[in-house]
């Protein structure tokens, strides 16, 4: 009975009258329609839903968002460890290279100071006029000769208990390991002449020898009845500067 009812509907659908146009002279208002076809595709009601979004708001978080640990490998600590190694050797080996420049630095002063006090003796010639570097030990010189200010004149004194003027300077600069001559013409020429002084310069002039302390001062041991002390290095005239440490 469904397809029998089925059928009749659709033999009335094809019995329905379709508009036209009346005449023009009928006086009758015709009217028509259409109706498009629609085409609807079918939903797959059986086919399973998937999604491939992902959600970057969720609570449990996404994707991208995963915390993953990274590791090393065994290869990679490896390496790392090689690397700190040499540049530990490397640092080693700079350190061991400036201080065997330093003692070689310092064994070709001495040896020049050496050479210098073999060369010049009593009643020789000037040496030339240098330009030599000023060491930071110029002012260790002063600060101990400064100790001494108060210590008697003594002729021939070397000690602390009396100095004369070369007396004194051969004990100050053999504090700090250099030899010098016994007597001011003896010391005349050792290290290097300077034309401009620095504190800590052996000062020589005919008779007479102290340690140039800066700002155109010196002490030295003055004379008999005086004792060490801090003066004026222009009370004298004449001077040659020589640069020893």
């Amino acid at each position: 009975m469904l397809l029998a009812g089925v059928a009749s509907c659709a033999l009335a659908v094809t019995m329905l009258p379709t508009a036209t146009a009346a005449p023009a002279d009928s006086g009758a208002v015709a009217s028509s329609r259409s109706f498009p076809k629609a085409n609807v595709a079918k939903r797959n009601i059986l086919a399973e839903s998937t999604a491939t979004e992902v959600q970057q708001d969720a609570d449990w978080g996404g994707i991208e968002d995963l915390n993953v640990p990274k590791t090393k490998s065994q290869a990679e600590k490896d390496a790392e460890a090689a690397a700190a190694r040499a540049a530990q050797e490397q640092e080693a080996a700079r350190q061991r290279a400036e201080q065997e420049a330093a003692q070689r630095s310092a064994s070709a002063r001495a040896a020049s100071r050496s050479a210098s006090r073999q060369s010049i003796g009593s009643g020789s010639s000037a040496p030339a006029v240098a330009d030599a570097p000023v060491s930071g030990n110029g002012a260790a010189v002063v600060s101990y000769a400064m100790q001494f200010q108060g210590v008697p004149y003594v002729y021939g004194g070397s000690s602390p208990s009396g100095f004369d003027c070369s007396g004194f300077t051969q004990y100050v600069f053999g504090h700090f390991g250099i030899s010098l001559g016994r007597t001011s013409e003896d010391q005349r020429g050792s290290g290097t002449r300077v034309s401009n002084p620095a504190p800590g310069d052996l000062m020589w002039k005919p008779g007479h020898v102290g340690i140039y302390v800066g700002n155109g001062m010196m002490i030295h041991a003055t004379k008999p009845g005086d004792v060490v002390k801090i003066g004026s290095s222009s009370y004298y005239s004449g001077w040659e500067y020589y640069r020893l440490i």
